[in-house]
C-alpha cells in the first residue's frame, strides 16, 4: 500500500503516553494533522501538555476520548485518517483472548474508515528477546527483526511472565493478517527498545519502567532488573521518528517489523552512576543497587550477565530505510533527568554541600 501523504491526517492511540506524546509532537512539527486518542480528554493531568502544543490552538491537533476496552471507540475517529499509529497498551496482556478482541475491534474501525492506508503497530523488543529458557539466547544470540522467542517452549505462558511478549506477537500477527485480507492498507510493526529520554508531562514519569527507574535513582534507590538484564535503549524521540518514518516509507511491506533501538546497552549500576557523571552540578548522591530478589534468583546474575554479554543487537533493517541517527544514551539520560526535575518536580537526593534545585 501507499505511504501516507505529507501533511495528511494521522490518528495516534495512547497519545498521552511517553511514546505516543512524542509521536504527536513530531507529527505536528512535520506538518501533519493529528487526532490524539486518550482514555479521557477531560483528565487534565494527562492531556494538558497536548493542549499546549502549537497545533491544538489552530485545530490541526484534535483530542478524542477512546477507551480501548470499548468496541467501536475508534469508528468515527479513524474516518478520514490516512494513517494510524497504534501505540496504546491494553489493560491486561495476560489475557490473550482479550488482547485479540481489542485488536479485532481496532481493525474493524480501520476497515470502516476506508481511508487508512497504513497502520503502525507498536510492539516491543520483548517480542524479539523474551525467552522462557535463557539458553535460547545462547543458541540464537543475534537479536534482529526475524528473531522470535521460542514459542514451542511449554514454559512460555502468561503464568510464567511471558504474557506481555506473547500479547505483542499476537497483535503483530492479527494486524498483518487483517491487512493482507483487506488489501487496502498495510500493517507495519515497530518494536521499540527500552525508551529513555525526556518526559513531556508529570504523569509520564510512571508510564514506562525506564524513566520511572531513573526517577527512583534520583530519589536514592534503584532496583536490579529481575534476575538481571542490561538496559537496551532507544531515545524516545528517536523511537517516535521511527514510527513516523515507517508511516512515510515507500520501502516497507505489510507484515514487516522493525526494531527501534540504538544497540546501546548499559548495566543498571552504570545508568545510575551516569547521572552524577553527566550532571555533576546536581550533586546526586549515587545510591547502591537494591536487590530484593530471593537468593536463588540473585545467584543467577553472573550467569545472565554472561548470556546477555554474548548477544549481538542489530538495527540494520531500520537504518536501511530511514535516515536516522540514533542519539547516544548519555544524551537520553541527561534529558530524562532534567525533565524529571523540571516537569515532574522530582527532588533528588544530593550530597552534602549541594542544594536541591527544585
Amino acid at each position: 500500500m501507499a505511504p501516507i501523504p505529507k501533511g495528511g491526517t494521522v490518528a495516534v492511540t495512547g497519545a498521552a503516553g511517553f511514546i505516543g506524546g512524542w509521536i504527536v509532537r513530531l507529527l505536528l512539527d512535520k506538518g501533519y494533522r493529528v487526532r490524539a486518542c486518550v482514555r479521557d480528554v477531560d483528565d487534565e493531568s494527562k492531556t494538558t501538555f497536548l493542549k499546549q502544543m502549537h497545533g491544538y490552538a489552530s485545530g490541526r491537533l484534535t483530542l478524542y476520548s477512546a477507551d480501548l476496552d470499548n468496541d467501536g471507540c475508534f469508528d468515527g475517529i479513524f474516518t478520514g485518517c490516512h494513517g494510524v499509529c497504534h501505540v496504546s497498551h491494553v489493560s491486561d496482556y495476560d489475557d490473550q483472548d482479550y488482547v485479540k478482541r481489542v485488536c479485532d475491534h481496532i481493525i474493524e474501525s480501520v476497515n470502516k474508515a476506508q481511508t487508512v492506508t497504513r497502520v503502525i503497530v507498536t510492539s516491543s523488543i520483548a517480542a524479539v528477546i523474551s525467552e522462557a529458557d535463557m539458553q535460547e539466547l545462547v543458541r540464537r544470540p543475534v537479536c534482529y527483526e526475524d528473531r522470535y522467542p521460542d514459542e514451542q517452549n511449554p514454559k512460555r505462558t502468561p503464568e510464567r511472565g511471558q504474557g506481555y511478549s506473547m500479547g505483542k506477537v499476537i497483535a503483530q500477527r492479527v494486524f498483518s493478517e487483517a491487512a493482507e485480507q483487506n488489501g487496502n492498507w498495510d500493517a507495519i510493526t515497530c518494536c521499540p527498545a527500552d525508551n529513555v529520554g525526556p518526559i513531556q508531562s508529570a504523569h509520564q514519569k510512571n508510564m514506562g519502567p525506564w524513566q520511572h527507574n531513573i526517577e527512583m535513582m534520583l530519589l536514592g534507590k534503584y532496583f536490579q532488573n529481575g534476575a538481571y538484564r542490561p538496559w537496551m535503549t532507544v531515545d524516545v524521540r528517536d523511537d517516535a521518528e521511527c514510527h513516523i518514518g515507517l508511516l512515510e516509507s515507500v520501502d516497507v511491506k505489510n507484515g514487516e517489523r522493525y526494531i527501534a533501538w540504538s544497540t546501546d546497552t548499559r548495566n543498571v549500576e552504570d545508568i545510575c552512576a551516569s547521572i552524577d557523571r553527566l550532571l555533576p552540578e546536581l550533586g546526586h548522591d549515587t545510591p547502591e543497587v537494591t536487590d530484593s530478589f530471593p537468593e536463588r534468583v540473585q545467584v543467577r546474575e553472573q550467569e545472565l550477565r554472561a548470556i546477555w554479554a554474548g548477544c549481538e543487537l542489530r538495527n540494520d533493517r531500520i537504518r536501511a530505510i530511514l535516515p536516522i541517527r540514533f542519539r547516544p544514551l548519555d544524551e537520553s539520560i541527561r534529558d530524562c533527568v532534567e525533565s524529571l526535575l523540571y516537569i515532574a518536580r522530582i527532588k533528588p537526593v544530593v550530597r552534602d554541600g549541594f542544594k536541591q534545585t527544585v
